[in-house]
């Protein structure tokens, strides 16, 4: 699988070749410690038409872990070097958490970003509740119980084999406790709040409506700020928005690069 070197940090990501321009790709960008599960239910419905590449974020999965704490501007370094391995121009970044919080660092500081796609994601780390995403990894118990706070009731209740598939992938992918330190670290060092009004790329703001990872008026008050924001919310949905709601998250990014990328049958 290909790599990316950033300062010395290797960086694993997966490509799959789809029918963008060339120099075109939608680029994923992950949660707090949590594993390439995370990037399933969207990377399904755009891969093919498009280019796709899951990068695992430093410290998780098989990329280097050096010693943290990490910041998000050291996270958006690493996403500057798998963009500049794969030679792409025009990055359609979707960004789950942390992971938003590094596509709109890295939209501040690059022309590189064609659009933004944000979900669960706050304008500041003050307003970001990372331990409710993570749970430790080596006890079964304890990642199960975190999905009451990720999922909805209801759809832990209609959707109880998913539901089992989401432990044990979490189980074998998400990262140690020492990775969520570093990870919880860049969280509470990001504040862009006033520098939004910066932010050129287009940007898309999905939020579940029942997050308490990443509260209701985080949501709003960056889509406010930005000023290509559109915020879209999904009622009853809570941090996992693009799990519990795939068919609705998945529909808006369609649609959404429709908007903004190249015909990938042009």
């Amino acid at each position: 699988m290909p790599r990316a070197s950033n300062g010395g940090v290797s960086i694993r990501y997966e490509v799959d070749e789809g029918r963008s321009a060339d120099g075109e790709a939608v680029v994923f960008c992950g949660d707090v410690g949590l594993g390439a599960w995370q990037f399933g239910w969207q990377h399904a419905a755009l891969a093919g038409p498009y280019t796709a590449v899951a990068p695992e974020t430093r410290g998780v999965g098989r990329s280097d872990a050096p010693p943290g704490p990490y910041s998000v501007d050291a996270l958006a370094g690493d996403l500057e070097a798998v963009c500049a391995a794969e030679g792409i121009r025009n990055a359609h970044l979707v960004g789950y958490g942390l992971g938003g919080m590094v596509a709109l660092a890295y939209g501040l500081g690059s022309s590189r970003p064609a659009s933004l796609t944000l979900v669960g994601t706050p304008p500041a780390g003050d307003a970001y509740n990372p331990a409710g995403v993570w749970a430790d990894p080596s006890d079964p118990a304890a990642v199960r119980g975190s999905l009451a706070g990720l999922l909805s009731e209801r759809f832990r209740r209609e959707h109880a084999d998913a539901l089992s598939r989401i432990v044990e992938w979490r189980l074998a992918e998400d990262a140690g406790r020492e990775t969520f330190e570093a990870h919880r670290a860049a969280v509470e060092g990001f504040d862009v709040a006033d520098r939004l009004h910066e932010a050129t790329p287009p940007t898309l703001v999905v939020h579940g409506g029942e997050d308490a990872v990443c509260p209701r008026p985080a949501a709003e008050t960056l889509a406010e700020g930005l000023p290509r924001g559109e915020l879209h919310t999904v009622e009853g949905a809570r941090h996992l928005v693009g799990v519990e709601a795939s068919a609705a998250v998945n529909d808006l990014l369609v649609g959404w690069l429709a908007e903004h990328a190249s015909d990938p049958d042009a």
